[in-house]
């Protein structure tokens, strides 16, 4: 593998079907980063996607398991670097940015730099997708914080800490919703920068579902805050629950408070249930923040166990 200031730099390229972009992707990001090495990680494509990417040179590898998660799973477990450079295989991206983006990750001490898309023709982004990116961004920047601008972006630029310290535990095109967490999550310094965008090849088809997938995402951001933010997600649950419950126990205390009896036993029950579920919920909530606290710093000092890139020896805290 060949140094890009020092450092091994891989392009690595999650592709399926994409045997009319494939052959540019490589030429442009050739062009761009002679340096680097290029590996095509393909999904099981039943086109020529495979053949013109070993006829390019690009080192392919096939992931059997389908989904852009898996994916990028063994992406990051097979491929040893200093930098990763992801992107997708359908020809979006401009190629020409990505020194930019390493040498951000190298100069400020980076461990992701995420090249935000900027759509250079209307066509390029479908309406459906623009308003969804904004609104799962905008989850995420609630929940978690951050200031991403497009969560979504698969064009990201990693150092090699942040590689080999991400679970990778989602399946498909949610999984960059998770690469956003894991660095939030850990406090790790990233930047945005605007990149062009560009409409897909003639006939070439977006495998991203506006609404399937983006039901997937949202499900995702869920998902990771109930496991990273446990005392607040069941904390909101056990408030929930306990609301329910006082209420419509408030008509049965008054009445049994005039009367001494209790007529209406079954909600008598169900609001004692609920609060009893309220304070279940509640514990949960502490003992599992416990926990992700332990995983978290466990999963911290992994982190900090893995060299920097060269260049990149200060301060690896994002303030």
């Amino acid at each position: 593998m060949n140094n890009f200031a020092g450092n091994k730099v891989a392009i690595i390229v999650p592709c399926y079907n994409e045997a009319l972009s494939i052959q540019k992707v490589i030429a442009d990001f050739r062009q761009a980063l002679p340096e680097a090495s290029i590996f095509i990680f393909d999904n099981n494509s039943t086109d020529n996607t495979v053949q013109i990417a070993k006829s390019e040179g690009a080192q392919v590898f096939n992931v059997m398991q389908k989904g852009k998660g898996n994916v990028v799973r063994r992406m990051f477990a097979d491929v040893d670097a200093d930098i990763y450079v992801m992107v997708d295989g359908d020809a979006t991206y401009d190629a020409s940015c990505c020194p930019a983006l390493i040498d951000k990750l190298i100069s400020e001490h980076l461990d992701m730099v995420v090249g935000a898309r900027v759509h250079m023709i209307k066509e390029a982004y479908r309406p459906g997708h623009s308003w969804g990116n904004k609104i799962l961004t905008g989850c995420v920047k609630l929940i978690f914080g951050g200031e991403f601008s497009d969560m979504l972006s698969g064009y990201r630029v990693f150092s090699k800490r942040y590689v080999k310290s991400f679970p990778a535990l989602a399946t498909g095109f949610e999984t960059e919703t998770e690469l956003t967490v894991h660095a939030l999550e850990l406090r790790m310094p990233y930047a945005e920068i605007d990149t062009p965008y560009s409409p897909r090849m003639e006939s070439s088809v977006s495998k991203l579902s506006t609404y399937k997938d983006g039901a997937k995402i949202l499900k995702t951001i869920i998902k990771l805050y109930s496991v990273e933010r446990p005392f607040f997600f069941y904390g909101i649950l056990a408030i929930i629950f306990a609301l329910i419950g006082i209420c419509i126990s408030i008509p049965i205390i008054d009445e049994y408070i005039i009367t001494g009896l209790v007529p209406r036993l079954p909600t008598a029950v169900l609001s004692t249930g609920l609060l009893i579920f309220s304070a279940i919920a509640f514990i949960t909530g502490l003992i599992l923040e416990c926990i992700t606290m332990g995983r978290r710093e466990f999963k911290r000092l992994f982190y900090l166990s893995l060299p920097l890139p060269h260049g990149n020896q200060g301060t690896n805290e994002h303030v």
